[in-house]
């Protein structure tokens, strides 16, 4: 009697361990892991397909577990290329914020990635990715990775020795288009994203961040999202100056302005950027004061027939940054890269705004 009651309680026991093994399995095969894959040894990798980014076709850029798509509330005009921008932070890590005006510091092995694209190409009418730049967060600091898709849109493979690709494609206004589009080759990349000679993102700075975005499963802030996720300190503030749309014509004319500098010319236009030789600065934090964007200032530079200041309100003509907008000149347009072609949009925008201003002292 004694040996089968031991033996008894030997099987009982032996079922509950396994009960309990096979619960755990169960609980811990729930749990989601991403399938990135990013080794900082080997990175960057010949083809985009290799980090695993996205699931399915790699064209219909579809993000798996732990890739998360963003937008600036005001975006980089480039040629009218299309884009969609996505953040991968490794498991257990966050990105840190620093202030309101300066890029989210991310964690080691984080990567930026953002997809240049076009709607309506002919002569088929399909979307057609051009190119994919990649930011990778190594110990010593940014990489640049891009990587440009091939015509069956079934793989990107990296060049950062850069190219031109002709585009056709039929625009917003039903307007058909060609550009010879300009894919950057590392000097390019580094024209933009260097300040101070370190190397650094763009877009990712809070300001730029603190609005809505349709996820997948609702609409939610942001920043509110990427903390609830756990990719982002919780101590990042909700009270941040932030950029608005400029296309947004319910917001001040000015504030549309100012985003507009930020997005597309304070990469350059500030303290160790490309051109902080020229007498402006673009960020958003410094042009709450009107002399940063060149209103009534005398340029130290110079275009034969303009004998205008940086910005004459009132006087198209005589503007310095308003022509250097308009022209495709590429002695003179600005920005010099990124674009080939004029934004239409863009020049309106600071038309309206240049007439809008009451004259200069002297």
């Amino acid at each position: 009697m004694k040996l089968l009651f031991k033996l008894t309680i030997l099987l009982t026991l032996v079922t509950l361990i396994s009960c309990n093994k096979e619960d755990v399995s169960e609980e811990y095969a729930t749990i989601p892991v991403s399938p990135v894959i990013m080794d900082l040894t080997q990175v960057p990798y010949p083809k985009l397909s290799d980090y695993n980014f996205f699931e399915g076709e790699i064209k219909n850029q579809k993000p798996v577990y732990g890739v998360i798509p963003f937008k600036p509330e005001s975006e980089l005009f480039t040629d009218y290329a299309e884009k969609k921008r996505f953040v991968w932070i490794p498991t257990g890590l966050k990105a840190t914020y620093v202030n309101d005006y300066s890029v989210l510091e991310l964690p080691v092995g984080g990567a930026l990635i953002k997809n240049f694209y076009y709607n309506n190409v002919q002569p088929s009418n399909t979307t057609k990715i051009i190119e994919t730049r990649i930011m990778i967060r190594k110990a010593s600091g940014w990489i640049y990775a891009n990587y440009v898709w091939n015509d069956e849109q079934t793989e990107a493979f990296l060049d950062l020795n850069g190219s031109t690709k002709q585009i056709t494609w039929i625009d917003n206004n039903s307007v058909s288009r060609t550009i010879n589009y300009d894919i950057p080759n590392e000097v390019k990349c580094a024209g933009c994203h260097t300040i101070s000679n370190i190397k650094r993102p763009i877009g990712i700075k809070p300001q730029n961040l603190n609005g809505n975005y349709n996820y997948a499963d609702g609409t939610y802030n942001q920043l509110s999202k990427w903390k609830s996720l756990g990719i982002l300190e919780s101590n990042t503030p909700n009270n941040i100056n932030s950029v608005v749309n400029y296309k947004d014509t319910s917001k001040p004319l000015e504030t549309r302005v100012r985003s507009y500098f930020d997005a597309n010319c304070a990469h350059c236009h500030q303290p160790g950027g490309y051109a902080d030789f020229f007498d402006l600065k673009l960020e958003f934090k410094e042009t709450t004061n009107q002399t940063n964007m060149g209103v009534c200032v005398n340029p130290n530079h110079t275009i034969p027939g303009i004998e205008g200041r940086i910005v004459r309100p009132g006087n198209l003509a005589q503007s310095l940054l308003y022509y250097r907008m308009t022209t495709n000149d590429q002695n003179y347009r600005m920005p010099f890269l990124g674009r080939t072609i004029v934004h239409d949009e863009g020049v309106a925008l600071i038309g309206q705004w240049i007439n809008s201003l009451t004259g200069c002292p002297n």
